[in-house]
């Protein structure tokens, strides 16, 4: 592969960034860390009116929460800025000056206008979509149809983006455009003013649309207006990550759940498919589940911790050996950082048990074997679940119980809830004195 690939993020500071920005800017990241190249990051911020610098750093800011780090931008200058378009008016300038001169552009009302040639073929090889060919005069039209020539400075001197971005690409050396499918219309305008600068062309790439479940357009409440929506959802970093390069490519070996690195190593514009991806949130949920499963417990640690806060959980008394472990003893159940969050307040907090669960389904007549149970259990030499099990299995044997009428209450003791990991696995990791104290709660010892 050539290690001198460069490739660009180029979105406008009119908004957040969103999931179509996203899996734009994680495509162009995952081939230029795959080729070795370089991933620019350039801000098109020509739109005076709705551009900010708040939006500007809130786009950077979801780009580094999805670990997309890049090579050259506003605050990584190298040989190649300004990275802003606003900073890059002299470029602008200068090449529409030289349309005028060549004849090849005119003003118009204090706007410059390209002329459209008629009667050129215009053909690219799309990495993704194959070659696509259009009449240079069907490349522009009015509504009747006619020529409609490219305004590419607009009377206030401040250039269009067809016209821009051709100019941006080729003064930064831009060989590769991997963009979303919307932008294939704009392809072909973009390559006479190519050719009529006598500029290299770079290779293009199309991406896939995006599309909701229902398989409409993408609405902001589908796709979230923030990629930092996903982190207050509950989702990880490497879980959107994950979930975001499968729109629209999957590994050849058809491997779903992958590291960053095992992304960099498999990804292939090759195998980029044309067909519409398809939002699935459930498909989320699994890909972040099994990445929760292979995160490192304390790094996963610091970002539960927040959640438990925010359910009022006071985690300040245990240790993060504690807490980790216990988000281990979870055994990989909740789909998200905030179901696990709350699916294992247990562990933090007694008080949450006993405000779900209030004993009144156990009769009075099963007290008797129960507490003679517990106050057996209790005092097991090992407090580990594999002896735990082993004692209660003999134990009911003997007892003419069974597993269920023994575990049953102690798991709703100890959690509050009908389902959670094993609960002998529950009773160690909470230790033996804690278990005692629960079971004395509900009267059960």
């Amino acid at each position: 592969m050539p290690n001198n690939t460069r490739v660009r993020f180029a979105p406008s500071p009119t908004g957040s960034l969103h999931i179509g920005g996203a899996h734009t800017a994680l495509f162009n990241w995952l081939y230029a860390r795959h080729t070795g190249g370089t991933f620019v990051l350039r801000i098109e911020d020509t739109d005076k009116e709705r551009s900010t610098p708040e939006y500007e750093q809130s786009i950077m800011d979801g780009m580094r929460w999805m670990g997309l780090d890049w090579d050259e931008g506003p605050d990584k200058p190298a040989g190649y800025g300004p990275y802003r378009q606003s900073e890059r008016m002299e470029s602008y300038t200068k090449y529409a000056e030289q349309l005028l001169d060549a004849g090849l552009a005119y003003k118009d009302d204090g706007a410059v206008l390209f002329k459209v040639p008629s009667g050129e073929t215009i053909t690219f090889d799309d990495e993704v979509y194959g070659q696509i060919s259009v009449k240079s005069e069907n490349a522009s039209v009015n509504q009747d149809g006619t020529i409609k020539d490219i305004v590419i400075l607009k009377r206030d001197g401040m250039p269009t983006y067809n016209y821009a971005v051709v100019i941006d690409d080729y003064t930064m050396n831009i060989n590769m455009v991997i963009r979303g499918e919307d932008h294939i219309i704009n392809t072909p305008k973009q390559l006479l003013i190519y050719h009529a600068l006598g500029f290299e062309i770079p290779k293009f790439a199309h991406l896939p649309m995006i599309l909701g479940k229902d398989k409409k357009k993408l609405s902001k409440r589908q796709g979230a207006t923030s990629v930092f929506e996903y982190n207050d959802l509950g989702y990880l970093p490497d879980g959107v990550f994950n979930f975001l390069a499968l729109l629209g490519w999957s590994p050849k070996d058809g491997q779903e759940v992958f590291t960053r690195s095992e992304a960099i190593k498999l990804f292939d514009l090759g195998s980029v498919t044309k067909k519409p991806a398809v939002l699935d949130i459930d498909k989320l949920n699994h890909i972040n589940q099994e990445q929760m499963k292979i995160m490192d417990p304390q790094e996963l640690l610091k970002i539960i911790k927040p959640f438990w806060k925010n359910l009022g959980l006071d985690i300040n008394s245990y240790s993060d050996d504690y807490l980790a472990s216990s988000l281990q003893a979870m055994g990989g159940r909740g789909q998200t950082t905030l179901q696990l969050a709350e699916y294992s307040d247990y562990f933090i907090s007694f008080d949450t048990v006993k405000e779900r669960y209030k004993a009144d389904d156990i009769k009075e007549e099963i007290r008797p074997l129960l507490k003679k149970f517990y106050g057996e259990l209790l005092e097991v030499a090992d407090f580990t679940p594999q002896t735990m099990e082993a004692f209660t299995r003999t134990w009911v044997e003997s007892n003419e119980s069974s597993m269920k009428e023994v575990a049953l209450p102690l798991r709703w003791a100890l959690t509050g809830r009908k389902v959670s990991p094993g609960v002998f696995e529950v009773a160690a990791q909470l230790g033996r004195e804690e278990c005692r104290k629960r079971l004395a709660y509900y009267n059960l010892i």
